[in-house]
This record gives C-alpha cells, structure tokens and sequence, in this order.
C-alpha cells in the first residue's frame, strides 16, 4: 500500500533538508544554500549542496540529487518505508501503520477536511461578498485591516443567525459534523448550533496549509459572550500541537533565522499587515514543549512577545518555564515585553515595522535571564529566602532535556548567586599557576614541584631545540609557528628562532642566552630522562617534537576552551557554541 501524499507532505514541510542531511555531513552556510563534503565520493573540496528553500540537495561531483527521502535511502541503504519511518520519527509524527484502523482514520480526515474547507471557503467568501456586513467592516477598518489582509489570512464572518450546516448536513452525517467542533447539539431545542455564530473566524491550519481548526472574534462588547473562543480539540487537531500562521511563517525559514510567538490571532495579522510575517500565536493555552519543538525545527530564535500588561507576564513565565525544557545549543528562546497596556497589534500599528525590530533587538531578554530576573525579585536577602531561591533555580535547569545547555544554565543560575553572596567561596580557575619559590636553599624537589605542566613541557622543548640546532636550522619549519605560554620562556624561544634564521651554523654559545636559564631549562626538562634511554636518531627527535607540539597545542585549545564555556554560560549564543565545538573537534582529533 502506499503512504497518502498528505503524510508524506507533512514529514517534507516539518523537516528542512539541511536538518536532515546535517545529521551526517557537516554544512556551512554559503549564501541561500549549504555547502559541505560529498557523502558520495571521498573529496577535499567541497561539491555537495543543500537548498532548503527549493527542498533538495545536489552533488555535482556524482550528480546524486533529490529531496529528504532520497537521501535517507541512499545514505543509510534504506528502501523507501523504511526511509519514511526514520523520518517521521524525526519529525516528531507518529508511524503510519497501513491497518484497518489507520485506513479508517484517513478516510475520517478526508472528510474532515472537506467540512473545514467548505466551512472556510463559504463563511470567507461571505465577507467578501455581503453588502450587509457593514459592521464587520467598520470593525475591520477600526482594527486597519483592508481586503487584502482579509484575503491573506482568509478570515470570514459568520452571521448571528447562520444556516450552513444544513447545507453541510446534504453531504455529511450529523455525527461527522459534530466532531469536526464546528458545531454542537443544543439539547434543550434539539437544534444544531454554529459554534462561531456572530464571530469573525481565523483558520487554524496545519502544518501543510490544510484548516484543522477555527478561532474565532466578536466584534460588539459583550458581557457574557468570551472574546476570544477556539475549536475543541479533535481527532486531528490538537492545541498543545499547533501554531497559528506556522504554514505561512515555516516558508521564511531560510531567509530569516528568528519567529515571534505572540499571543492572539489580531497580533499575527496586525504585525503581518506591517511587513512583520515570520510570526505565529499558540491557540489560547500555555504554550507547550511541543510548540517550541516544532518551531525549532524551522527558526534558530523563537522570541516570545506576549502583552505588556500583568496577564501578559504571567503567561511569559509560564512559557518560559515550559519552554526551557527543549533548549538546544544552536537554538535561542528570549522574551520581548511591551510597554504596558501594549500588545503587538497596537504597538506595530502605532510605532511602526522598524521600531518594532529595533526595540526588540534592543529589549529581549534571554530565557534563562529572564527566569533569574523574576525569581531574585522574590527573594529576600537572608539565608532562607536565598535557600528557596537556589533550590528553585535548580529545579529548573534539571528540566532541560540537553546535558550540554544544563550544565551552562545551572553555571549561569549558581554564578550569579554568588554575585549576589560576595562573601561566599568562589570557584578557583582552572589553570591557576601555582607561587613559584624565590629561596635558592630549596631542594630540586620542591623547586620542581612549583613549576607548572606546561613550563615543564616548555621547558623539554626548549632543551630539545638547544641540543639540535644543526638539525632544526634546517628544519626550522618544524618549530617556529609552536605557542609557548610563559613569559621567560617565550622569550628565549623567540631568541633561538631568529638565531636560527641566520645562515651561519649555529652552538649553544652563539644563542647569547644567560647561563642561568640555560642551566635551569637543562635542571629540570622532562625529556632529558627519556633521551638517555633513546638512540637519538634525528627521526626520534622528530617525532618528539611532534609530541611536545601536540601537547602544548592541546593545552592551548583546553584554555580557550575553558574561555569560551565560561563565555557561553553567559551568553548561550549559537555564535559561541558554534566556535566551542570546533575546538572540541579538534582536541578530539588531537
């Protein structure tokens, strides 16, 4: 049996290409598309490419072309159901199952979406249409929305007193149109009631464009009428799964790299009819984990703009406590706050498209940020409230899934607590060096023991150049560009350079170099233990310099290393992480 289209076009439009095929080959960005090493040919120079935006990738130096499915197959020798498993795992969709009741279910969703379409085309075009719906359109007009928004977003109205579902009824069981939440039996006058009777409705669609679902408006105050109401969730749509405008907005993903996550169906049009359109709403819940995966699946930045008023904050810490769970290293989740009694619609409409990007690169505020800021403003400053304050924080960053964004949030958490506690140990760092004694009357041991590693590993470089300078005047290649650490012996190591340089053949005495340092590099060089044992051969000297070069190149990486997690503790941007996994990659190789 064959996988329906709409499946198959639901695991395209959930996962980018290069999300796919960056599990195995490693891409940089080059323009619109991604450039990287063949997985088809061994090559130094980079052939292959990914374009996210035209849904394929190509290797011009086999020709191997094709979309997600192709590659899957022929990458990992997979036939095509197995291709189609390994992706919609990846995708976050349940396996599709060719059972009966699996036929059964998309037989129910083909139907199910008929109705939604009907309903939408019919209640859209209305609007369009009636002369008698001037108080839809002064509402309309009061909120700066002209046709063309209209149309974008196919809103509809649907009259106080509607008659489509016996329309509906013609093709459609009862049952079928009740679960669809379009409508539901008033059991009282066993009468068949429009749920979104007198509302502007807002399809809600999935992910493919298909409504699933219906939010809808009143346009004249009420007192017992919500503002606000949505479908109920069915068989196929789900609150907690779905974003408003994500079918529109996932198109901008490989031009723009951020979203905004606001809260109403108005803040996506208002900011959309301003120029804004990589932007979605959740569907009147708390935002859940499961948006924020799907969003991360298409933007790299998702910056949740809630309104500015106490209800807004509210729910921005509710987000933020559920949504830190699925951080990732190369993702961001920040928050924009309004000014109060501002939401996006007004703001956008009263400030304008550039105000609006520059106060939010100006203003948003990290997730992890953010939930410090609120919890320190709880506390007091004795011991038991801080006690609370710590132990809450930690409760929060063991929810994060990433071990990884864990460890540098709990590091974020714990080091500005101790800011607040000056008097509290701090952390010593890492490569403290030890006090070096000035007393001659020390024993070799103990003056030994107060040299660090890394002077000890110079040291046996330096010993190493000085007592073959016949054959490093030759090979001066070998050595120059290697990085010392100590000042002293950055010095002589410079001398040594540039007296080999010369092309006079070189000794000991010619380096100019005080006895003292020459007496002490050759007191306390590792390596001069390990050359009595060896032949001396100008191949093992070779090889250990290699070894010494590789040493101090590794104690070089595991410093900036060091720099750069205690940057990204801090920071947590992609920028950062990006350049602390390169050098990781090349500890690992070292």
């Amino acid at each position: 049996m064959k996988y329906p289209k709409e499946y198959l076009d639901e695991i395209k439009t959930r996962l980018k290409v290069s999300t796919v095929v960056s599990k195995s080959v490693v891409l940089k960005k080059r323009g619109k598309e991604y450039v990287g090493l063949s997985p088809f040919k061994n090559e130094k120079t980079p052939s292959f490419t990914v374009n996210d935006e035209k849904e394929f990738y190509h290797c011009f130096a086999t020709s191997e072309h094709g979309n997600i499915f192709d590659f899957v197959m022929k990458t990992q020798n997979f036939k095509f159901g197995e291709a189609v498993k390994y992706l919609a795992q990846l995708a976050g969709m349940q396996p599709y199952m060719f059972s009966k009741q699996d036929e059964e279910r998309e037989k129910k969703w083909r139907e199910y979406q008929s109705i939604y379409n009907q309903y939408v085309d019919f209640y859209h075009d209305e609007l369009l249409k009636k002369d008698t719906y001037t108080n839809v359109r002064d509402y309309l007009k009061s909120r700066s929305l002209g046709k063309e928004d209209v149309k974008k977003f196919k809103i509809g109205y649907v009259e106080k007193k509607p008659i489509f579902f016996n329309k509906l009824k013609k093709e459609f069981s009862e049952q079928s149109l009740i679960e669809s939440g379009l409508f539901y039996l008033d059991e009282k006058k066993n009468f068949y009631v429009e749920r979104f009777k007198g509302r502007l409705i807002f399809p809600i669609k999935n992910i493919s464009g298909q409504p699933i679902g219906l939010g809808g408006r009143i346009i004249e105050k009420s007192d017992y009428l919500a503002k606000y109401i949505n479908s109920p969730e069915t068989i196929f749509f789900k609150k907690g799964s779905n974003l408003y405008n994500l079918d529109l907005a996932r198109k901008l993903s490989t031009k723009i790299d951020h979203v905004y996550l606001v809260e109403g169906y108005m803040d996506v049009v208002g900011l959309s009819k301003n120029g804004i359109d990589n932007v979605v709403a959740n569907l009147g819940t708390s935002l859940t984990d499961r948006q924020i995966l799907i969003l991360n699946q298409f933007f790299d930045d998702v910056i949740i703009c809630f309104d500015g008023d106490e209800s807004g904050y509210k729910a921005a810490l509710r987000a933020a406590e559920n949504s830190i769970k699925e951080m990732k290293p190369e993702k961001q989740i920040s928050f924009l706050f309004l000014p109060d009694k501002e939401d996006p619609d007004s703001y956008v409409n009263k400030n304008g498209k550039n105000n609006f990007i520059d106060f939010s690169k100006q203003s948003k505020t990290s997730i992890h940020q953010f939930i410090f800021n609120h919890y320190k403003k709880q506390t007091e400053n004795n011991p038991s409230s801080m006690a609370v304050f710590e132990k809450k924080l930690r409760e929060i960053a063991y929810t994060i899934k990433d071990n990884f964004i864990k460890k540098y949030v709990l590091e974020y958490f714990l080091e500005k607590i101790a800011e607040l506690t000056p008097h509290s140990n701090q952390k010593k760092i890492f490569y403290e060096k030890k006090v070096k004694s000035l007393e001659s009357t020390k024993k070799h041991f103990n003056e030994s023991r107060s040299l660090t590693s890394v002077e000890l590993k110079e040291f046996s470089l330096l010993y190493l150049v000085m007592n073959n300078l016949k054959l490093l005047q030759s090979n001066i290649h070998l050595i120059e560009n290697i990085k010392l650490f100590t000042d002293v012996n950055i010095q002589i190591f410079r001398i040594i350079i540039d007296k080999l340089k010369s092309p006079e053949q070189l000794g000991i005495k010619d380096l100019n170099l005080d006895k003292q340092l020459i007496d002490r590099i050759n007191k306390f060089a590792p390596i001069k233990h390990i050359l009595i044992k060896k032949n001396n051969n100008e191949h093992e000297i070779i090889e250990l310099l290699e070894d010494i070069s590789r040493d101090l190149n590794n104690y070089d990486l595991e410093f900036r290393i060091q720099e750069l997690e205690s940057k990204f503790s801090k920071d947590l941007s992609e920028a950062t992480f990006n350049e602390l996994k390169e050098l990781k990659k090349k500890q690992n190789i070292n």
